[in-house]
């Protein structure tokens, strides 16, 4: 009987191991099959907050576009403002024209309008005029339109200005055209 007994015993320990490792195989598939809805879960996360973060950039891309287009459209506004009193000053000179035969103050007031308009652009925006007339030529400034020869000069110096130059803040934005007057050789 102990033989029996001892068989017993053995397929006993046989059936419990065998149990345990069901269990633990069982406990291994629930513990992958949260692994696995946990994954999931974490992927739909991150779909759902990459989705997120492209709808927050092409928003962000379209805003800037919007920005830009305001800032290209209402660039010039401060300037356009500026520029409204001289306006409002060469209508009065024409309406003042209009009623009256005094051309030498229609010049004067055409003369303060441009004053006022130049220091207007020089004072707010950067703009100068280059002073051609009678100065060495500069190429970089200036645009020969013509060319004499004259005597008692030593080097080519502007004689007449056809077209006054301008630059914005140091860079020339319209060179002036003039005539340069060269030494007779």
């Amino acid at each position: 009987m102990s033989k029996e007994k001892d068989k017993e015993e053995i397929l006993e320990e046989e059936i419990e191991k065998e149990a345990e490792e069901d269990m633990r195989e069982g406990n291994d598939l629930v513990e992958a099959e949260n692994k696995i809805k946990e994954l999931e879960e974490e992927i739909k996360n991150l779909k759902d907050e990459d989705l997120r973060n492209r709808a927050e950039t092409e928003n962000y891309r379209k805003r800037l576009l919007k920005d830009k287009e305001n800032a290209v459209r209402y660039a010039n506004e401060s300037l356009i403002k500026d520029l409204l009193d001289p306006i409002d000053n060469f209508s009065r000179a024409i309406q003042a024209a209009t009623s009256s035969e005094d051309f030498a103050a229609l010049k004067d007031g055409i003369s303060m309008v441009e004053s006022q308009l130049l220091g207007l652009l020089k004072n707010n925006w950067g703009l100068e005029e280059i002073q051609a007339e009678g100065s060495v030529f500069d190429p970089e400034s200036m645009e020969a339109y013509a060319v004499e020869e004259k005597e008692g000069i030593t080097e080519e110096t502007v004689s007449t200005v056809f077209q006054k130059g301008y630059k914005l803040n140091g860079k020339v934005i319209r060179s002036a055209k003039v005539m340069v007057a060269k030494p007779k050789a």
